[in-house]
C-alpha cells in the first residue's frame, strides 16, 4: 500500500528530473570558465561569467538580436489574438454553412511541416522585396500560430453560456458591444493562454528566421546563437551559447511560472460542460 501511494510521486519526480536536465546543464555549464567547458562535474570547479560577458561583447550584437526576437514575437502574438479572436468568437457563435469544414480546414493548416514550405516563401518574398524585413518572419509564424489559437478559443467560447449576449443585448449593447465587454473579459483566461503559448513559439522560431534574413542586424535570437563563433578558426563556443541559451530561456520560464494558474485555467476551460 504504501509503494502504491507514493509511485505516482515517483512518477512525477522522474519526469520533472529528465525534463529539466537539459535545462540544469545548459545553466551549469554557462558559468564555467571557457577551460572547463568540457569538464563533467555536477558544479563548475570555479564559478565564471565570462561566458555571459562574452554573449553581450560590442562586437556580437546579441542585444539587436534579441530586440528583434521581441519585435517578432511581440508582433506575432498581437495580430494572432486580434484575428484567432474574432474568427473563433464567429465560429463558436454564428451559424452558417460550411462551419465544421472551416475548422477542419484550418487545423488542417497546420499539419504542414514548416521546412517543406521554406522554398516557396523564399520566393514569393524574395519577389516582392520583403526579405530582410520583419514581415517575412513574422507573416510566416502567425500562419503556423492562427490554427492553434483559433481551434483553442473556439473551444473556450463554446464553452460560455449563451444567455450572457442575450441578456446584455436586451440591455441595449450590440452583439459587438456584448463580444468587447461581456465576452473577453470572461474568455481572458483561454485569450492569455493562447498568448503565452503563440509568444514562446514565435520567441523560439528559427528555420523561417534562419531562411528569411541574411544581414547580422536583422537576425533574431536564435539564429545569432546558432551563428557564434570561437575564439580561433574552427572553435565551437560552448560555452557562450549556453550563457545565450540561459539568457533566452529564463525569461520565458519566468512568465510561465508566474502565470502559471492562469495558463491551466486557459488549457482546462473547455474541458468540462
Amino acid at each position: 500500500m504504501t509503494a502504491r501511494r507514493f509511485l505516482p510521486y515517483f512518477g512525477i519526480a522522474l519526469v520533472v528530473v529528465y525534463c529539466l536536465a537539459p535545462f540544469y546543464w545548459m545553466v551549469v555549464s554557462a558559468f564555467r570558465r571557457p577551460e572547463d567547458q568540457f569538464d563533467n562535474s555536477p558544479l563548475p570547479t570555479r564559478w565564471s561569467v565570462e561566458n555571459f560577458t562574452a554573449v553581450f561583447a560590442p562586437d556580437v550584437g546579441f542585444e539587436r538580436a534579441l530586440l528583434n526576437s521581441l519585435v517578432v514575437a511581440g508582433t506575432t502574438t498581437v495580430l494572432t489574438l486580434l484575428v484567432g479572436t474574432c474568427t473563433s468568437y464567429a465560429l463558436a457563435r454564428l451559424r452558417f454553412r460550411g462551419k465544421n469544414l472551416v475548422l477542419a480546414v484550418v487545423i488542417a493548416t497546420s499539419m504542414f511541416p514548416t521546412i517543406s514550405l521554406i522554398v516557396p516563401l523564399l520566393k514569393l518574398f524574395t519577389n516582392i522585396g520583403w526579405i530582410n524585413t520583419y514581415q517575412s518572419m513574422i507573416l510566416p509564424s502567425l500562419s503556423f500560430a492562427l490554427p492553434l489559437a483559433v481551434w483553442n478559443l473556439t473551444v473556450f467560447f463554446r464553452q460560455l453560456p449563451f444567455e450572457l449576449e442575450q441578456a446584455a443585448m436586451v440591455d441595449g449593447c450590440t452583439r459587438g458591444q456584448a463580444f468587447r465587454r461581456i465576452i473577453i473579459p470572461l474568455a481572458a483566461p483561454g485569450v492569455f493562454t493562447t498568448a503565452i503559448i503563440t509568444f514562446i513559439c514565435a520567441w523560439n522560431e528559427f528555420i523561417i528566421a534562419l531562411s528569411m534574413v541574411n544581414r547580422t542586424e536583422m537576425q533574431t535570437a536564435t539564429v545569432a546563437i546558432s551563428k557564434f563563433t570561437g575564439a580561433y578558426g574552427f572553435d565551437q563556443p560552448f560555452g557562450t551559447q549556453m550563457a545565450a541559451g540561459v539568457i533566452v530561456t529564463v525569461p520565458l520560464v519566468v512568465v510561465v511560472l508566474i502565470f502559471q494558474r492562469r495558463i491551466i485555467a486557459g488549457l482546462t476551460a473547455g474541458g468540462v460542460k
